[in-house]
């Protein structure tokens, strides 16, 4: 590996060492979170995600031009079903339900009054539904009892915060959703090994005058066909996202009683649905009984739409400049969602159809998640890369050039390139304008953001390519990426890093020790041994290898064999690792096996540990200590700050360097 400065002058700035106004400090005071966006009436309600304020959500509201914090310090709506949560709020009329993440129970917002409606210790509760005929909640419930999860739907009387349990006996459930005259539930369940995106079960039942389920009847799904997003239109249709056609594709129940009384209304390699790693995921939303606002991805990027409820149903597309589509929801003509694109940050946006017949739509962007007060001369915009592995298989990327309008390449070398592992790994990676990643690029260094074979967003034979084969086929298609990359001169073979959260963690770490591609790497809260995950980890994810590489014990072997911490003898470069003390997910023990594995090697190694945080870092501090901190081992390792002294800031572990 040749030290940078050996190659250029010190009097210039070299790649990775680039002076940006784009700093961390800046990113975490001027960015948010937004999500989980719900129109009621004329009034949207969202939720801001604020890492100043220690990652506190917060719900907001906006109604004629006024914007209110409807939940006051210091509460902070946040589930953790399935660890992940999602789905923490709904709305009646003009009271707000949600779930207070200090102790899990179920509040409720009037009036600008906070009450409490549930004092259940054991208990967790997410994804929502008001049954207005009978004043109660219906949710999902995860009950943690003496070491053992089960998981039901209950209702919830708001009078007094009686629980009853009303559906029970599978492994998971989402989306339980009440019709309006509240006559009919609809909800979604499956059992182990499936995760919610292998294969789930879509069902109906009628309400009782009791409130109580009858007529349970299956609808759609089965344990290789994935449902999502179930809900029923204004005039009592049932609507769902299946991807029996492999891709993820609209359908609705004119008659549920008949097998062919479902209908497709969508078609194509498009993808409406998501993968539900959290509750609440909303692509489409009914602007009226016979209209549907959508958006779908194809080709990497995201549409909106409008999709017109007819004897033959049309799709048309919305133009418009954003290129990544969240959070639809709509009531009564008025919409809202959250965008962005390779030129703008996420943004929450209200709009309404120029008129009845039209695609056209008037917005008005409510809120940015990040204002970065800098000129976009420093942005650098996604590239969209396609690449055949080593296996003949197509697979996607978007790389991310050095952008800095103050320098450029010395010589037109090719810059020190990151790629980039997005967690899941049933996930994706889009183009989004991301001010994490412009604190990469506008210092010299390139991005490449690949989603590998496993990712979401492709059709179902790309999502089920990584079955029994992650920690080989993910990392050979990063590791391929970067091959590609240098080929085409868009990186510096001799400085090539690879980063990633979770499970793309856990692809870093394989990288580095089963392959000799990369230089470099960061893990956060990465995963470097696997049995654990399949002995002691949280229920939602307990069998998720099941497919990704076998059962367990019977596959025992190779659990082994693809974790890293077996086999840090083929390891040789240097490894960062991030990680939350109170992960649930993945242990701190596993970072601190890798750091004393890497420092009995004596290959330079660093660790940051810190208190308060679970899986995904949500305070401000931590955001802003993570950032600095890599960049500046990576300055230390590939000597990208020729004559000044590198510097860390926290409780840095570090050795060998």
């Amino acid at each position: 590996m040749t030290p940078v400065n050996t190659r250029y002058p010190t009097t210039k700035p070299v790649y990775g060492n680039w002076p940006s106004p784009i700093t961390a400090d800046l990113i975490v005071s001027d960015s948010i979170g937004l999500d989980e966006a719900k129109q009621v009436r004329d009034t949207l309600y969202y939720l801001e995600k604020r890492p100043q304020e220690a990652g506190r959500c917060v719900i907001v509201k906006i109604s004629d031009g006024e914007t209110v914090d409807v939940l006051p310090e210091p509460y902070s709506a946040r589930s953790r079903v399935h660890e992940y949560g999602g789905g923490c709020y709904c709305i009646h009329e003009d009271t707000v339900f949600f779930i207070n993440d200090s102790d899990q129970d179920i509040y409720q917002v009037r009036n600008r009054q906070i009450s409490r409606i549930t004092t259940a210790a054991d208990q967790r509760f997410a994804d929502f539904s008001y049954d207005q005929k009978f004043d109660r909640l219906i949710a999902v419930c995860e009950t943690h009892e003496n070491n053992n999860v089960t998981n039901s739907i209950v209702s919830i009387d708001i009078s007094n915060g009686l629980i009853s349990e009303i559906e029970t006996g599978s492994d998971f459930y989402a989306s339980p959703r009440v019709n309006r005259p509240a006559t009919k539930l609809c909800w979604q369940s499956w059992n182990h090994p499936n995760m919610p995106w292998d294969g789930n079960q879509l069902w109906a039942a009628d309400i009782t005058h009791d409130g109580e389920l009858l007529n349970k009847k299956h609808i759609a799904g089965d344990n290789s066909v994935a449902v999502f997003q179930p809900q029923w239109s204004p005039g009592g249709v049932l609507h769902f996202v299946s991807d029996d056609t492999g891709w993820w594709h609209l359908y609705r129940c004119t008659d549920c009683k008949q097998h062919d009384g479902i209908e497709q209304l969508t078609t194509g390699e498009k993808e409406l649905g998501l993968p539900q790693w959290v509750f609440a995921q909303s692509t489409y939303a009914f602007i009226n009984d016979t209209d549907i606002i959508c958006c779908y991805q194809s080709d990497g990027s995201s549409r909106l739409a409008k999709l017109s409820l007819s004897d033959q149903p049309e799709l048309v597309d919305i133009d418009t400049d954003w290129q990544m589509f969240s959070s639809i929801t709509a009531d009564a003509e008025s919409i809202g969602f959250i965008a962005a694109s390779r030129y703008a940050f996420p943004q929450l946006v209200s709009a309404k159809f120029s008129n009845a017949q039209a695609t056209t739509l008037i917005t008005d962007v409510i809120k940015t998640s990040c204002s970065l007060p800098v000129t976009s001369e420093y942005y650098s915009e996604a590239q969209a890369v396609e690449f055949i592995n080593r296996n003949n298989q197509r697979v996607f990327a978007n790389y991310y050039p050095p952008k800095n309008p103050e320098h450029q390449a010395y010589n037109k070398t090719p810059p020190p390139l990151i790629v980039i592992c997005h967690g899941g790994p049933t996930g994706q990676s889009d183009i989004s304008l991301d001010a994490r990643k412009q604190f990469w690029t506008s210092r010299g260094f390139a991005l490449l953001d690949v989603n590998y074979s496993g990712s979401t967003g492709y059709g179902r034979e790309y999502r089920t390519r990584l079955y029994d084969r992650w920690g080989k086929l993910d990392v050979e298609d990063c590791c391929d990426a970067a091959l590609y990359a240098v080929s085409q001169g868009m990186a510096n073979e001799d400085q090539l890093i690879i980063r990633g959260s979770s499970a793309g963690g856990y692809t870093v770490l394989a990288a580095l020790t089963f392959e000799q591609v990369f230089s470099a790497g960061a893990s956060y809260y990465g995963i470097s041994e696997l049995s654990s995950l399949a002995t002691d980890t949280h229920k939602f994810e307990s069998r998720y290898l099941d497919r990704l590489i076998g059962p367990y014990p019977q596959s025992m072997e190779t659990y082994q064999q693809r974790s890293p911490i077996n086999h840090t003898e083929q390891l040789n470069c240097p490894v960062i690792f991030f990680q939350g003390i109170d992960d649930r997910v993945v242990p701190k023990e596993q970072a601190e096996k890798m750091f004393a594995a890497l420092k009995d090697k004596g290959l330079p190694v660093a660790a940051q540990y810190f208190e308060g945080e679970q899986h995904g870092f949500r305070k401000a501090e931590t955001i802003k200590q993570t950032l600095e901190n890599e960049l500046a081992f990576y300055q230390l390792i590939f000597d990208l700050k020729p004559g000044d002294k590198v510097k860390f800031k926290g409780d840095v572990l570090l050795e060998n360097t």
